[in-house]
C-alpha cells in the first residue's frame, strides 16, 4: 500500500540517519544488536527454521542467552528450558503470554524475541484504559476516506494489521490494563489468523496473516483482577512466568552491565564499583524478599524494588556523581536516588527503610557498608 511504503521509507531513512551518527536515547534491540543478528543469520543459514522467521530457533536462543564462542553477548538471565518453551510457543498457532512481577524484564524479553524472529520489535501495542480498537487493528485518514472512500490509501494500519500483513511478531504490552472488549479483539485473529475489514467490498475485505506472524503479550501480577482475561482468550495463549533472578551474583552482573550501558548511552563516563553494586543489589533484594542474606526476617516494602528499578537507581546515581561530584559514585548517591524509588505509594515504606538501616546496615562491618550507614541522613 502507498501509505505503508511511504512509512517504511521514512523509517529506513531515519535508521540510516541514526547509523550515520545521530544519537538515540533508546535504540531498539534490532538496531542495537544489528551486527550480532546479521552474524547469527549467516551462521544458522543451514538450520531449519519456522516459515517467516529470520533466525532458527537455536539461533534465537543464542541471541537471548548469549554465545561466547560466536561473540554474542548475554542479554537476559533466565533458565534455558523456560526460553526454549517461549520460542517454541511462537512457532505454534498460539500466542505467548509472559506474566510476572513488575521489573522482571518481560517487555525486554518480548523485544529480544521479536528482534530475533522478525528483525523488527517496533510493532508494539501499549495496553491502557484508553487503548481502542484503532490502536490495535487499523483506523482511517478521514480526509481521504471522505474524498476517496475506503481504499488502501485512506486506511491507516496499526501494529496488528502490519504484523499480519508483513508476517512479523506483534508485542502487546500490559494487556490486562485494557478493557475486556478490547482484549477480545484478539480472539478471532489468534484463532483463524484473519482480520475482517468490513469497509472494503472486494477481495481486500479479509486480511490473512502471513507466515511468521504471532503475538507476544505481557501482564504483571500486580494487575491481576483489574481486567481479568476471558477464558476464551486465555486458551489462545501459552502462559509463561518470568521469575525474578534467583542468584545474587547474576543480578549483580546484570545491574553492573545494564547500568554501564545506560550511562554510556547518556555519554556519562562513570561505572559502578563492585562495592557499590553489592550495596544496591543486596539492599533491594533484602527489602524485596523480606529477609536478609543470612535469613533474618525484616518487613518487606510495598514498593516494587525490582532489578529494573536497581538499574534505574544505579544509572541515576552515576549521572548525579558525574555532573555534581567528581565522577565517583558514593553510597550517598545511591541513598538519594533510592528515595524516589521507595516513596511511590506508601509513606510507611520510608520508615521501613530507615528501620532496615538501623537494624541491618548498622551491624555490617565492611567499609562500604559503614559509609552506606553514615549517609542515611539523606533518607528524607
Amino acid at each position: 500500500m502507498a501509505k505503508k511504503s511511504a512509512s517504511s521509507q521514512v523509517t529506513s531513512d531515519a535508521k540510516a540517519s541514526d547509523a550515520a551518527g545521530a544519537s538515540l536515547q533508546r535504540p531498539s534491540a534490532e538496531f542495537l544488536y544489528a551486527e550480532e543478528l546479521a552474524s547469527l543469520e549467516t551462521s544458522c543459514a543451514s538450520e531449519p527454521r519456522p516459515p517467516g522467521w529470520r533466525l532458527s530457533p537455536r539461533a534465537v536462543l543464542e541471541f537471548v542467552l548469549g554465545s561466547p564462542e560466536k561473540g554474542v553477548a548475554s542479554k537476559f538471565v533466565g533458565r534455558r528450558a523456560f526460553l526454549e518453551r517461549c520460542i517454541v510457543s511462537l512457532a505454534t498457532n498460539r500466542g505467548l503470554m509472559l506474566i510476572g512481577e513488575p521489573g522482571t524484564a518481560k517487555s525486554y524479553l518480548s523485544e529480544l524475541l521479536a528482534s530475533a524472529i522478525s528483525g523488527d520489535s517496533t510493532l508494539t501495542i501499549q495496553g491502557s484504559a484508553g487503548t481502542t480498537e484503532d490502536n490495535i487493528r487499523y483506523s482511517w485518514n478521514y480526509a481521504l476516506l471522505v474524498s476517496e472512500g475506503p481504499t488502501d490509501r485512506s486506511l491507516v494500519p496499526a501494529p496488528l494489521f502490519l504484523g499480519m500483513s508483513q508476517g512479523k511478531i506483534v508485542r502487546f504490552e500490559e494487556i490486562t490494563r485494557c478493557p475486556l472488549e478490547i482484549q477480545d479483539v484478539l480472539l478471532s485473529i489468534l484463532s483463524d489468523r484473519v482480520m475482517a475489514i468490513p469497509e472494503f467490498q472486494d477481495d481486500s475485505r479479509m486480511l490473512f496473516a502471513r507466515a511468521g506472524f504471532n503475538i507476544i503479550a505481557t501482564a504483571n501480577t500486580r494487575d491481576r483482577g483489574v481486567n481479568e482475561m476471558s477464558a476464551a482468550l486465555k486458551r489462545r495463549f501459552n502462559f509463561e512466568t518470568v521469575a525474578p533472578i534467583s542468584e545474587i551474583s547474576q543480578e549483580m552482573d546484570l545491574v553492573q552491565r545494564e547500568s554501564t550501558r545506560h550511562l554510556e548511552l547518556s555519554k556519562v563516563p562513570v561505572t559502578l564499583s563492585p562495592e557499590i553494586t553489592e550495596l544496591l543489589v543486596t539492599t533491594f533484594r533484602e527489602l524485596r524478599q523480606g529477609k536478609t542474606t543470612d535469613g533474618k526476617g525484616i518487613e518487606p516494602l510495598s514498593a516494587v524494588l525490582s532489578t529494573a528499578e536497581a538499574v534505574s537507581t544505579a544509572s541515576a546515581a552515576g549521572i548525579h556523581a558525574y555532573y555534581y561530584d567528581n565522577g565517583v559514585i558514593h553510597p550517598r548517591h545511591l541513598i538519594q536516588h533510592m528515595v524516589g524509588t521507595v516513596l511511590k505509594d506508601n509513606p510507611d515504606d520510608l520508615k521501613k527503610v530507615q528501620h532496615y538501616f538501623e537494624h541491618v546496615v548498622k551491624a555490617r562491618r565492611q567499609a562500604h557498608w559503614k559509609d552506606f550507614y553514615d549517609a542515611r541522613g539523606d533518607l528524607c
